[in-house]
């Protein structure tokens, strides 16, 4: 997975999966926004492969505590999930937490026996370095993982000009990336940002219930990516 660009469909319903189909690789199932996530997968027989993220509170997700690495070793062991986010911080240690580390790595070891791709991740929800440090984040967080995601906060079009050349350069330099600026002006990196190398996108099943600021709808994101790697939409 992921050895070409992967559209994501985020959602926290499973039962949605049949409205992605037309236009997404895969399900990003937010086990943190999700009801009884561990029954919903239990239950999936959808087409689309899973993405399963149980994000962190402290990242900006719902998930509290440790547990949520039990939920992400159960999810890990199904035959639907072909991968996982897991958090570079947790993955470097840098949490203050210092049992974070050795849940985290533990999860990727699972992961990596069960041939689930390990996506680790980085937030930043306040602003977008310069592009020579989202290059290091971006080198740090693809070498703990399979792909390297890091989303950061556009406060002004530069930022999302730092995002793109980032993403060129860490792709140039053989990293696998995923990356993408919030906020509206740094919204159009979701759609450019795979012409430069970036392998995971992410456009919620229903519009009303984005994950995260600037979300394209599902299907809009597929036809301009699509249009802007030179396919055919919906391809």
């Amino acid at each position: 997975m992921f050895e070409e660009f992967v559209l994501a469909a985020s959602t926290a319903d499973l039962s949605e999966e049949p409205r992605a189909r037309d236009h997404a690789d895969a399900v990003e199932f937010r086990m943190d926004l999700a009801d009884a996530p561990r029954d919903q997968l239990a239950s999936y027989d959808g087409e689309l492969p899973l993405l399963v993220t149980n994000r962190a509170s402290w990242e900006g997700g719902e998930a509290d505590g440790l547990a949520r690495y039990d939920a992400l070793s159960d999810a890990v062991a199904r035959d639907a999930v072909a991968a996982v986010d897991v958090e570079l911080a947790a993955l470097r240690g840098t949490h203050p937490d210092p049992a974070e580390e050795s849940h985290a790595t533990a999860l990727r070891d699972a992961a990596r026996r069960e041939g689930v791709a390990v996506v680790a991740s980085v937030h930043d929800f306040e602003s977008t370095p310069e592009p020579a440090a989202l290059v290091d984040l971006l080198a740090d967080a693809a070498s703990e993982g399979d792909v390297g995601k890091l989303a950061t906060t556009a406060t002004a079009p530069a930022d999302a000009l730092a995002m793109l050349e980032a993403t060129h350069e860490a792709t140039v330099a053989g990293h696998r990336v995923a990356t993408m600026c919030m906020g509206e002006p740094g919204r159009h990196t979701r759609a450019v940002a795979p012409v430069y190398g970036s392998k995971i996108g992410y456009a919620p099943v229903d519009p009303a219930e984005a994950t995260a600021p600037g979300q394209y709808p599902l299907a809009t994101l597929r036809t301009l990516v699509d249009r802007l790697r030179g396919g055919e939409p919906g391809a």
